[in-house]
């Protein structure tokens, strides 16, 4: 087997040395880490992973293959930037794959670099925060000065506006399984295939709008296919970047549509509601991160992916155009706001990924408090 010899270079100077896998060349990103030890195929193809360096912390990559059902994206598309292991499966063993993972990789021309040391990575990571970064192998493999001189001229993450890069060209739509009871309009920022996918469990029809759709477009669709809601997925970039869309999210929370949102769409709603955001040291990236609902005092496991957040503190309620918010959920690791709503009912969202995909299930319920929403306007 040939060794082909690759580097992870970061923009502080720091340089990891390991082996090739995957397409050869360059790729330049923002290195993070995830904590979840299953599910890699869908976190390759989370659009909110676009532009983005993902170190694994699970040791061994690659042993269950890759399969043509658990991509996350419309297209199968792999939106991580590259891929950092310490091990890569030699073999796969799960009845459900079609091809390995490096052959899935090579296929889309992403690159990745195994035989590191993603324990010391992450720990600088966690210590130092997520930072440029860059892969290189083969040809693209120069001098350590040529090659930071690459990474640091690379745009930062804070202010890039990547919605765009990832969301649907035109409409598309996703039918309920069975009969239609209702339909919502889904901005799609970055939309995983899961969120439709829960959405048509629950007999709720999904039609899918690009990121840059005005609230006039909105109300007509709505007529057009008798919608009841307005959803705003999860999603790539700074939110500060996306202040087009908070502007008619704002005509959305005027007109007392039924509002949720995930991830970005939490930003978002924050930001409509007069809540600022910010980029945190290193994010929350995984499937193990419990999150409090104040309103409950019930706790969940949840999946999250996120390098933003909103400012704001526990249970902390504020004036807004549309009528009294509250923050309504924290992460129990860092008090990080992970939830937001209008206490009138009409609009609330969260930071966390419901749809999972992976990850665990706990707060899946929340597309049932949606579906009670729509039933209250219908």
């Amino acid at each position: 087997m040939s060794y082909t010899p690759a580097a992870l270079v970061l923009a502080d100077g720091k340089i990891f040395r390991g082996r090739a896998f995957g397409a050869m060349g360059r790729t330049l990103g923002e290195a993070v880490f995830t904590t979840a030890m299953t599910g890699y195929q869908e976190t390759m193809t989370d659009p909110s992973y676009h532009r983005q360096i993902v170190v694994a912390t699970a040791p061994q990559i690659g042993n269950t293959g890759w399969n043509d059902e658990d991509s996350e994206s419309r297209g199968d598309n792999i939106w991580v930037a590259g891929l950092v292991i310490r091990d890569l499966s030699r073999s796969v063993s799960n009845w459900r794959a079609d091809r390995s993972l490096t052959d899935e990789m090579e296929a889309q021309g992403i690159i990745g670099i195994q035989n590191v040391d993603t324990r010391a990575i992450v720990r600088h990571l966690r210590d130092k925060g997520s930072v440029a970064a860059g892969l290189f192998s083969g040809d693209a493999l120069t001098s350590d000065e040529e090659m930071l001189s690459q990474v640091q001229s690379q745009p930062s993450m804070a202010g890039a506006d990547l919605s765009a890069d990832v969301s649907t060209d035109e409409l598309y739509v996703v039918e309920p399984e069975g009969e239609t009871k209702y339909t919502v309009i889904a901005y799609d920022m970055g939309i995983k295939t899961n969120t439709p996918r829960e959405f048509s469990k629950r007999g709720v029809r999904s039609v899918v709008v690009p990121s840059n759709t005005s609230f006039e477009e909105v109300q007509k669709l709505m007529e057009e296919y008798n919608a009841t809601g307005v959803f705003i997925s999860n999603g790539p970039g700074d939110p500060a970047t996306a202040d087009a869309t908070v502007e008619e999210l704002k005509k959305i929370l005027a007109a007392k549509i039924p509002f949720f949102g995930i991830c970005f769409g939490n930003q978002l709603l924050g930001r409509a509601l007069g809540m600022e955001t910010y980029k945190l040291k290193f994010g929350h990236r995984g499937t193990n991160v419990p999150v409090l609902d104040h309103q409950t005092g019930r706790i969940d496991i949840t999946a999250q992916n996120h390098g933003f957040a909103l400012k704001g503190k526990a249970l902390e309620k504020f004036d807004t155009p549309f009528g009294e918010a509250q923050v309504t959920h924290t992460c129990l690791n860092d008090d990080v706001v992970e939830g937001v709503a209008l206490l009138d009912g009409s609009a609330f969202s969260v930071q966390y990924h419901p749809e999972s995909a992976a990850g665990p299930h706990d707060a899946n319920p929340l597309f049932d408090k949606f579906f009670a929403n729509l039933e209250k306007n219908s």
